[in-house]
């Protein structure tokens, strides 16, 4: 099952993709695709519907941010021992965490601006991991069980910003419209595996970042197993889970990153495709 959330900023309204990619309006039966309505209970109650009774979206439409409401937007950091390499780092012991600040988050198509200042603003291809259900101390064996689906993020990053102005990363993370998610969240029955999704990252074009969730340092399981020990994981909680090799500050000898006009194509296999443009604020 595939839901989103469509509409204007601020306005967006739950949604179901039906089997020929058509929106299917769920505001008769959801008021958004957050909170409870993650759940497995809700999950199926939706699941129960039947598509052809929903209301058409007539004519084109915005697809907003596929997740409702988010509470923490927690990012895993050189999670691709083939990333890892490329930057010259050494793989982690643990998983390194930092935060995306919620207000960068927009849809998966919507512009991504480029701060005043910005001399490095780069790329990042990952898996986006939405919680369905509160967890608390959960083991590997378990932790899928409390995963609603996953969805596409391009988590964009200031490498001025991330490295360079002092701090944590999160100062290069989570500029406005840092946050593109979506265009829809892929309900976790549909990824018995999600450790063996292709995805790849386009700019202007040309293929930047190609990989495979198989290269992972830690699984999605063994993620939310140690997130769950240090805090508790809350329906609509999204965990972006690290990017492959490919980004622009790995290319050699000299690092390539995004100007005004750029236009990224991100894709995961299974959870479907964004496109930004690349704007430099005014």
């Amino acid at each position: 099952m595939k839901l989103c959330r469509y509409g204007n900023p601020g306005q967006e309204r739950p949604g179901l993709i039906d089997a020929d990619g058509n929106i299917r309006d769920l505001g008769g039966h959801v008021t958004d695709i957050a909170g409870d309505t993650l759940s497995d209970t809700g999950l199926e109650a939706l699941r129960a519907l039947d598509p052809e009774s929903l209301p058409a979206v007539k004519g084109p439409a915005r697809f907003g941010p596929c997740v409702g409401g988010i509470g923490k937007f927690m990012c895993i950091g050189l999670n691709y021992s083939d990333h890892a390499l490329e930057t010259g780092a050494e793989p982690p012991e643990h998983p390194i965490l930092f935060m995306k600040a919620n207000s960068a988050v927009v849809g998966a198509n919507d512009d991504v601006v480029m701060p005043r200042g910005s001399v490095s603003t780069d790329w990042e291809v990952e898996l986006g991991v939405v919680i369905g259900t509160e967890c608390k101390y959960v083991s590997k064996e378990n932790a899928l069980d409390h995963v609603a689906g996953y969805c596409v993020v391009n988590d964009v990053s200031e490498r001025h910003f991330q490295a360079k102005l002092s701090g944590q990363w999160t100062k290069g993370k989570s500029c406005d419209t840092f946050g593109p998610t979506g265009p829809w969240l892929v309900t976790r029955d549909e990824i018995p595996d999600p450790q063996a999704l292709d995805m790849w990252l386009d700019v202007n074009g040309a293929r930047m970042q190609t990989g495979n969730t198989r290269t992972m340092i830690f699984t999605v399981a063994e993620i939310i197993e140690h997130l769950s020990q240090l805090f508790t994981l809350h329906p609509g909680d999204v965990i972006s889970t690290g990017t492959p090799p490919g980004v622009g500050m790995g290319i050699k000898p000299d690092p390539v990153y995004l100007k005004d006009g750029d236009v990224m194509d991100v894709w995961i296999e299974r959870l479907g495709q964004q496109r930004q443009t690349v704007k430099a604020d005014a």
